[in-house]
This record gives C-alpha cells, sequence and structure tokens, in this order.
C-alpha cells in the first residue's frame, strides 16, 4: 500500500528539522509540493536544500502541482473549502499517477503540520478516492521559533495564550495573550497603543526580521517595514505575540 509522510520542516531554519524527520525524508520515493508561482518559489527551493542537506541517497524526485487559485471574492469559509476540494482533486490525481503502488510519498509542512495548515484536512479528503495510509512528524513551529528569538515565554504566569487570525483579531479584539498568525491587514494597528507586541517574519532564514515595542512605539513604523518586505521577497510569513 502506498504510504504518505507528512513531515513538519520548522519555520526556515534547517537546523529545526527533527532526527525523526530526517529519518522520513530518507525513507521518500516522491516528494510532492504546491508550486504558488515565481513569485513564492523561495518556498520550494527551500523544501529542495532541506532534502539535498539531509537526504544521503537522492534517488528521490520532486512533483511540484500548480496551486490551485483561491477565490479572492465571495464568503471566506466557502472560498477556502472551495480551494481545499480543488487541491484534494489534484493531490489524489498526482498520488495515484506518480507514485507506485508500495511507494513513499510525502509533503513537507512549513513549521508544524497541526498549525494553520491545510495538509492533513486535504489529505483526510484525498482518502476518500485514494488509497493509502499516513503519519505525521511533528516540526517546530513558528510560535516556538517566535518566542526563541525574542528570548521570551509565550504567557504570562498561570495565564492562557490564544493563537488566532488577523481576521479574528479585527473581529473579536484581544484580551490577555494572543498569537497572531495569517494576518495581512496589520491588524495590531487596531489594538490600544500601550499593547506590547514582539513580531517575526522570515523566522530561521537569512532574511530574517524581528521587532518588539508597544503598538504606539512601533506599530506604523512595523507596518511600513512589513510592506516593504513583502514587496522586495514577494511574499512574507510573519507572526506575532500581542499581551494586552
Amino acid at each position: 500500500m502506498r504510504t504518505i509522510h507528512v513531515i513538519g520542516i520548522g519555520a526556515g531554519d534547517p537546523h529545526y528539522v527533527t532526527s525523526q524527520a530526517i529519518r522520513a525524508l530518507g525513507d521518500t520515493d516522491v516528494f510532492f509540493a504546491m508550486n504558488k508561482g515565481e513569485a513564492k518559489s523561495d518556498l520550494v527551493a527551500l523544501r529542495r536544500e532541506i532534502c539535498q542537506r539531509f537526504i544521503v541517497d537522492q534517488r528521490y524526485r520532486f512533483v511540484e502541482l500548480p496551486d490551485p487559485q483561491r477565490a479572492a471574492d465571495g464568503e471566506y469559509t466557502q472560498a477556502v473549502a472551495d480551494w481545499h476540494h480543488a487541491r484534494a482533486r489534484l493531490w489524489a490525481q498526482a498520488i495515484e499517477t506518480e507514485l507506485g503502488p508500495d511507494g513513499v510519498g510525502s509533503f513537507l509542512a512549513w513549521g508544524d503540520p497541526s498549525l494553520y495548515d491545510s495538509t492533513l484536512r486535504i489529505l483526510n479528503e484525498v482518502a476518500d478516492h485514494v488509497e493509502f495510509e499516513f503519519d505525521v512528524i511533528p516540526g517546530i513551529t513558528a510560535v516556538q521559533a517566535l518566542t526563541a528569538r525574542h528570548r521570551i515565554p509565550l504567557n504570562d504566569v498561570g495565564e492562557p495564550v490564544l493563537i488566532t487570525t488577523g481576521r479574528q483579531l479585527r473581529s473579536t479584539g484581544l484580551a490577555g495573550s494572543a498569537v497572531v498568525m495569517l494576518d495581512g491587514e496589520c491588524s495590531f494597528l487596531r489594538c490600544p497603543p500601550q499593547t506590547r507586541i514582539w513580531w517575526g517574519a522570515y523566522l530561521g532564514t537569512p532574511d530574517e526580521l524581528l521587532m518588539s515595542g508597544t503598538v504606539g512605539e512601533i506599530g506604523e513604523t512595523l507596518a511600513a517595514l512589513r510592506a516593504d518586505a513583502r514587496a522586495r521577497h514577494g511574499w512574507i510569513m510573519d507572526i506575532y505575540l500581542l499581551r494586552a
């Protein structure tokens, strides 16, 4: 039977790749990667670099799949669901045609597959159409990388932390501490000026950017820095921790 590994490869630094992940990399015949266009070609290149660094037997293949476009208009949840369905159809066809009946394939998930990553949801849909078994190898999350680089604990003493998105932050506001991901609109600017923020982008890569302070002190400067970095690279992966 076909086997699929879903491998968390950390937040950008190859040293984040665990020994368990390295074993799974070496076990793989075919790596499936989503090609999101020239602007985001760095993301595929970094996956290839990790494979070249850690795999001794270079017998594997990379299969790049064109990522379906997600609808920019309409209701958000439905747009994401339609996008996942389109990916599932593409993955099912690729697994059937590119992977032998006893082959081992892998999807490399940035950070950890459990945290704001669609791979596991899509594979569960693919499993309705293609027979395979799969396992999950955890990875270092951007949350861990962010707090490590800023040298701070994630939570206040005895207090919870919410992991959320920019969309949800704009909708519900901030109470206590929150890690914010997937925020293309600098939603921290809507927080009170005394709110503390620790921000990072391209964590673990040579392009890493870090800033910290209060929203009142650095908010506008941070928003400008983010916009400039996104324009230069064509993409950005950033994350931040807020404390009310």
